[in-house]
């Protein structure tokens, strides 16, 4: 590419069925019906509730191995019912003190994390690792697509 030239959009032609149909705008012809791995639902950016996000937090309240599981089975469902996926857990800024700057919390085996400012962070988490540290969000959100999805103290998600 030259220095005059930029980047190019690929803008493909809607489908054939949808489009000639009256009364469909052309973004909702192209629309697929189910979303292709990768599309954000629209869902995810809703706001959680103060009881989902009391219960992430109790997550790394030192709860015993039997509570963390039952806890982390009801954030699931919360997740799946309310807005149709359930991320692989959350990145949180830590408040037990040095060396401990943030943690990992994960809902699959409901494994808690401390790390240190040094110690490196596994991925897909390490991407959310400076937006925790910034101490302006309560949580997290890491899903397995790499979609990252920082929550407010008052629940509201940011839209990447």
């Amino acid at each position: 590419m030259g220095n005059t030239e930029r980047p190019r959009r690929i803008v493909r032609p809607a489908q054939q069925g949808l489009a000639a149909q009256p009364g469909l705008g052309a973004q909702r012809a192209s629309a697929p019906a189910n979303p292709a791995p990768g599309v954000v639902r629209r869902e995810l950016y809703t706001p959680r509730s103060r009881k989902l996000m009391d219960a992430v937090g109790r997550l790394d309240a030192g709860l015993d191995e039997q509570a963390c599981r039952s806890l982390a089975d009801w954030l699931r469902e919360q997740y799946t019912t309310a807005y149709g996926s359930v991320p692989l857990g959350y990145v949180a800024r830590c408040h037990l003190g040095p060396p401990y700057v943030d943690h990992q919390l994960s809902l699959l085996g409901v494994i808690v994390r401390h790390f240190s400012a040094a110690e490196p962070m596994p991925e897909p988490f390490s991407a959310a690792r400076m937006l925790a540290r910034s101490g302006g969000y309560a949580y997290i959100e890491v899903y397995d697509d790499g979609l990252i999805l920082p929550v407010l103290d008052d629940g509201t998600v940011v839209r990447p």
